[in-house]
């Protein structure tokens, strides 16, 4: 049966989460897990986010709503955009990827940097593309690179921004550069902004403002970080309208599930908790940098709600870590070895990661 699969599937790396609480309590045999691998914002919802969530079950033996009408308009309103002009898919991967269906043809490029999301690349391979990896400069997208390494066949160019897995930024100055060496040449450009929220740099830029200035940009934000629904799936997009209406044309008739819209509308209304859980991270992030110092450990200043640390052995460092309770993410699969990349976490949960850290750092070191 192999013989019938296409050809440009062998070889692509599946995508690797990070490990499940239960998984980890069943094979460990432990009662107490603290998960720091997959970037999620470790506090509970408010409760007029989980009352709306609970109420949407009662229509749980109905289909969603196709259009995800009342939640189009929500966004549209809150980003001062047209509702033609906003797309929502079950999560930021599901739409990467039918964006990939829209405009990827067998043998176009796609330009991303490396390290970072691993999505652009799996899901460039999916599509036969040649996949144009950049890479980048002291953890930092190479922006003039990327623009250098576009071609008449590049259709598609990805800025993770702030960048997964390494927290680092494209200041304005850069992308406005980078957009005026770009212009005019026939290509999307993707601004993945899943950790938006989190970014406090005074230089982190509004990828809207590039989306209005421009027409070839598509903004991706998401309800599956700050927002705290990731168990429920939820991205969504800005883009050009005629982008838009192909989108909604092939995407799932059904792509996003009557509790997730009913949640995601719930949480545009919360702007305190945003600020509260984005202030909360930040003040929790400025304690991992003193202690990650004080241990002799390098890391990299981020702007998400996640650090990355280089140690010895980021294997050894992951398993050492999970025999301790505490579920950390080697970056071997961002193509970045000797790293970890550690979630910022409750007070608690982060004193747990620090005390295994320590008992660690001649391993580490």
């Amino acid at each position: 049966m192999m013989s019938l699969v296409r050809p440009e599937l062998s070889g692509i790396k599946p995508y690797v989460p990070g490990k499940p609480i239960d998984e980890v309590k069943r094979e460990l045999g432990l009662e107490t897990v603290v998960k720091l691998a997959s970037n999620e914002n470790p506090y509970k919802v408010p409760d007029a986010v989980l009352e709306a969530a609970k109420r949407a079950l009662s229509e749980m033996h109905r289909y969603p709503d196709a259009a995800s009408y009342h939640l189009v308009r929500a966004i549209a309103k809150k980003l001062g955009v047209s509702p033609d002009e906003v797309i929502v898919g079950n999560g930021s991967e599901y739409i990467i990827d039918t964006l990939m269906k829209v405009f990827v043809s067998p043998g176009d490029e796609v330009v991303y940097a490396v390290p970072s999301f691993v999505v652009y690349r799996i899901a460039a391979s999916v599509m036969g593309a040649k996949r144009v990896e950049v890479p980048c400069k002291d953890y930092r997208h190479d922006l003039e690179a990327m623009a250098e390494a576009i071609t008449d066949k590049t259709k598609l160019v990805f800025v993770c921004n702030p960048n997964n897995p390494t927290g680092t930024i494209v200041r304005r100055d850069e992308l406005d550069q980078f957009f005026a060496s770009v212009e005019g040449k026939r290509l999307l450009v993707v601004m993945d902004e899943a950790y938006f929220e989190y970014a406090k740099d005074p230089n982190y830029p509004d990828g809207l403002q590039y989306f209005r200035r421009y027409g070839n940009v598509v903004v991706l934000r998401t309800f599956s970080k700050i927002y705290g629904l990731a168990g429920l799936r939820i991205g969504y997009g800005i883009a050009p309208k005629e982008i838009v209406s192909i989108y909604n044309t092939i995407r799932e008739v059904f792509a996003v599930n009557v509790v997730a819209q009913a949640a995601a509308l719930a949480a545009l209304k919360e702007d305190a908790y945003v600020s509260w859980v984005s202030m909360k991270v930040y003040e929790e992030k400025k304690k991992l940098y003193e202690a990650l110092s004080k241990m002799g450990l390098p890391y990299v200043e981020s702007e998400a709600n996640f650090v990355l640390i280089k140690v010895r052995d980021s294997k050894l460092a992951f398993e050492e870590m999970l025999k301790r309770g505490v579920v950390v993410r080697p970056t071997d699969s961002f193509d970045l070895p000797n790293h970890i990349r550690v979630t910022v976490g409750t007070p608690e949960e982060n004193e747990v990661f620090l005390k295994a850290l320590k008992e660690l750092l001649p391993l580490l070191r």
